[in-house]
């Protein structure tokens, strides 16, 4: 009976251990059910919650095709005063940024040598002109004496030849003076053109060599954009097309046209320099950078803002919204522009597409990259 009393007890025991052991494997079982749910509902994303504007339209439009230009502004007119004479700078008061009138004198060159030039031609002058004067006296007399018989014409033909003599030396003596006349007047400097000074290239007291730039005028009346265009589109610019301009600093945009273009191409990177005349110089200054496009022709075509083109993968495509999930279509680029309506630099860059249909609603590039099967909802309006 003991025996049979212990056996009882022992297999109490090991129930209890079971049963213990059930409740711990049974406890844990459905801890880890419960995080497996917790995980699986973690995975769900909710939807991404777009506005009105994030979801563009593909439409058919007209795009205005232009070629971007741009570089510096220049004057149409500038000049530099040189020293035609060499000597001392005196007087030269004018500094960068004074306005000149044409013919002004701003400036002369002391050459102390070039009045002494003068007088010595001037007395030259005067020596032929006495020269000149006993030869006509001669001539006169011998010419009277031959048609009295006097004299042979042998004698009247010296007379002749002395006189022609004299006058040839006295007209040279008269271009010697206009020489030193020019000399003294060329020690005076004028402004060519009316307009700024730009530069004070050479200081008062400062000897200058001939042909030393002393100052630099520019006329910013009228002014030129200097943009270098490459091969590829120089061969769509003519005379006359439109263009319009933006300048830092400037908010609206500048309206300009093209006036010349170079006849050549840079030896190494063949660009053309195209030449477009502002129509509005008002507050700009030379050495601006400007920057726009030329408008020269236009097409139509369903197109997209660069922008909701996407290129991180190896072909470019765009994010379309089908049954309110995002899916990833890839398209044709065909040409560029902005909207015709429009035209300014500062309107958002267009770009034909091919492979996707009118109508279809693609995403904005400032949503940014979503996964093909997201789901997305669109905000109500007013939000």
């Amino acid at each position: 009976m003991r025996v049979r009393y212990g056996w009882v007890i022992a297999g109490v025991v090991v129930l209890a251990l079971a049963a213990g052991a059930y409740r711990v494997v049974d406890k844990r079982q459905t801890e880890r059910t419960k995080a497996a749910a917790q995980t699986e509902a973690a995975k769900v994303v909710p939807p991404t919650l777009l506005s009105a504007a994030d979801v563009l339209t593909l439409q058919s439009q007209t795009l205005a095709v232009g070629v971007e230009v741009s570089g510096p502004i220049k004057a149409a007119n500038a000049a530099f005063v040189k020293a035609r004479v060499a000597g001392e700078v005196q007087g030269l008061q004018v500094r960068e940024g004074d306005l000149v009138k044409a013919g002004q004198v701003i400036g002369h060159i002391e050459n102390s040598e070039s009045g002494a030039r003068l007088r010595q031609a001037q007395q030259q002058a005067e020596s032929s002109k006495t020269q000149i004067d006993v030869a006509q006296r001669n001539f006169d007399n011998n010419r009277a004496l031959v048609e009295q018989g006097f004299i042979s014409k042998t004698a009247l033909e010296s007379s002749t030849s002395a006189l022609t003599s004299a006058q040839a030396l006295y007209r040279a003596a008269q271009a010697a003076v206009e020489i030193s006349q020019k000399v003294l007047d060329d020690r005076v400097l004028r402004a060519p053109i009316s307009g700024y000074v730009a530069q004070r290239l050479t200081q008062p007291g400062e000897r200058a060599a001939v042909d030393a730039r002393i100052v630099e005028i520019v006329d910013l009346s009228k002014l030129e954009l200097e943009a270098s265009v490459g091969a590829a589109d120089s061969v769509q610019l003519q005379v006359g097309q439109s263009a319009a301009l933006t300048v830092d600093g400037i908010a609206a945009p500048i309206a300009a046209r093209v006036i010349r273009i170079n006849p050549n191409a840079a030896p190494g990177n063949r660009s053309v320099i195209a030449y477009l005349a502002l129509a509005d110089s008002a507050g700009l200054r030379q050495g601006l950078f400007a920057q726009g496009r030329v408008a020269v022709s236009s097409v139509t075509a369903l197109a997209l803002p660069v922008s909701a083109v996407r290129t991180d993968k190896p072909l470019p495509y765009v994010q379309v919204l089908v049954d309110g999930t995002v899916q990833h279509l890839s398209v044709t680029l065909g040409v560029r522009g902005t909207a015709a309506t429009t035209g300014t630099p500062n309107s958002a860059q267009l770009v034909a597409v091919e492979g996707i249909a009118a109508g279809a609603q693609v995403l904005a590039g400032s949503v940014g990259p979503l996964r093909p099967g997201s789901a997305v909802s669109l905000a109500p309006s007013g939000l």
